[in-house]
């Protein structure tokens, strides 16, 4: 299927949704590919309704690469989007590239010490910049002319652009060619971008959930290094893994273990304003060892919150575990229809959360969230490929228990059913 009939599928004629490149927004591509598909229903039909009579996205959604194309045009571009952490960039000089459905882009840890994002392709001749993560310095060099930028984007070094040992020239102004910078921000450090440039500022637009964690202060915790990263490929559609993460109802059959202390009726869903859902526990209380060493806690987090966690998914594909002791972190990285890469990272109270002293204990809370997280790519793949089924269409949801995960088709909806950029 063409993104010209994915967008007709979705009920509406495709446009051409471009944007300024010099404001730093994603230009959208004109579309001239067609197909014969022919479909009389809409693959969001039904979504956006109560919860007891709405139907969930249709199977094309999952199934199908030119909703993934549509996708990044009116999901990912127009609202904030993560695309990796800033732990991955401690020092000035330190680069990452990351692709975003197709699209490079290029953190860049600058001299400041400032996190700045940048699309990852030379103003000279279109040439990817950096294909490995590492420390370039102070200048980024494009492999091809070897034109150089420093670390703000700015245009530094255009070796013989005039000629032979001539690395000037008349009326070519340098600072008219920098790297094409985009909206970021830093927050839990997942790093977030606005490729449309249009969103409501970062601060904005996360203030619903951050005044939900008042209590909890990013900068006291810090991540747990190389043994609380992992990488998962998974084989499944992007949106099965936020659907799976906001769910609460699976835990006594997927998760016995971690239904032993954080109990299905201690559980709680959490929808919020639109743009997140998810979940929590009154009740978190993982059985340690009598003699074991406990974590460094927030001693100053009120008493209802020293044994509730949360787990929130910030739509698109960043969710955040939150505990009085720890929290985890995950973004997923969208592939293809139905391969997503997911990326978790573990952080600890406190400069000393890496001392001896602890190590028993964090390889314990390790060990626990990877136990839980390959329990539930079973789950996530097996419900990728019930998709190609045509007995299913969508499915339906449960009153009482499915209220996050509808949260997230009907906010998916809107914004697919939109022939305009709407920012989210």
């Amino acid at each position: 299927m063409s993104v010209r009939r994915a967008a007709h599928v979705l009920g509406h004629k495709s446009t051409g949704e471009s944007s300024v490149a010099s404001t730093g927004k994603d230009a959208g591509l004109e579309l001239h590919v067609c197909d014969n598909a022919v479909r009389s229903e809409s693959v969001l039909d039904g979504v956006d309704c109560s919860l007891a009579e709405a139907r969930g996205i249709g199977n094309e959604a999952y199934t199908d690469n030119a909703f993934l194309a549509l996708e990044r045009r009116r999901l990912l571009s127009p609202t904030w989007t993560c695309i990796g952490i800033g732990s991955d960039l401690p020092e000035p000089g330190d680069v990452k590239p990351v692709d975003l459905v197709g699209l490079p882009l290029l953190m860049v840890r600058a001299e400041n010490g400032e996190l700045r994002v940048f699309h990852n392709v030379c103003s000279h001749r279109g040439v990817r910049l950096v294909e490995e993560s590492g420390q370039v310095k102070r200048v980024i060099v494009c492999p091809y002319h070897s034109w150089s930028y420093n670390l703000d984007g700015t245009l530094f070094s255009t070796p013989h652009i005039g000629g032979q040992g001539k690395h000037s020239c008349e009326g070519f102004d340098k600072s008219r060619h920098p790297l094409r910078r985009v909206r970021s921000a830093t927050w839990f450090d997942l790093v977030f971008v606005n490729l449309s440039g249009d969103a409501p500022p970062f601060e904005e637009h996360i203030a619903p959930i951050a005044e939900r964690w008042k209590h909890y202060d990013p900068s006291r915790f810090h991540h747990g290094g190389s043994d609380s990263h992992w990488t998962l490929e998974l084989n499944c559609n992007w949106k099965l893994v936020v659907e799976n993460h906001n769910d609460a109802y699976h835990l006594p059959w997927v998760h016995p273990g971690l239904n032993s202390y954080s109990k299905f009726e201690d559980h709680y869903e959490i929808v919020g304003d639109d743009f997140y859902a998810g979940q929590g526990s009154n009740a978190y209380q993982p059985k340690r060892p009598e003699n074991a060493a406990q974590l460094p806690r927030l001693s100053d987090v009120p008493d209802e919150w020293q044994e509730r966690s949360e787990y929130i998914a910030i739509f698109p594909n960043a969710i955040i575990g939150i505990h009085v002791d720890h929290y985890w972190s995950v973004w997923l990285e969208p592939v293809s229809c139905d391969r997503t890469v997911e990326r978790m990272n573990l952080y600890f109270v406190g400069e000393r959360r890496l001392g001896d002293e602890y190590d028993s204990v964090r390889r314990t809370v390790t060990a626990e969230w990877l136990q839980i997280w390959s329990e539930d790519r079973n789950i996530v793949e097996r419900m990728q490929r019930g998709r190609s089924s045509p007995a299913f269409r969508g499915g339906v949801f449960s009153p009482a228990l499915d209220a996050a995960t509808h949260q997230l088709h009907r906010w998916y909806a809107r914004r697919m059913q939109d022939t305009g950029i709407r920012a989210g």
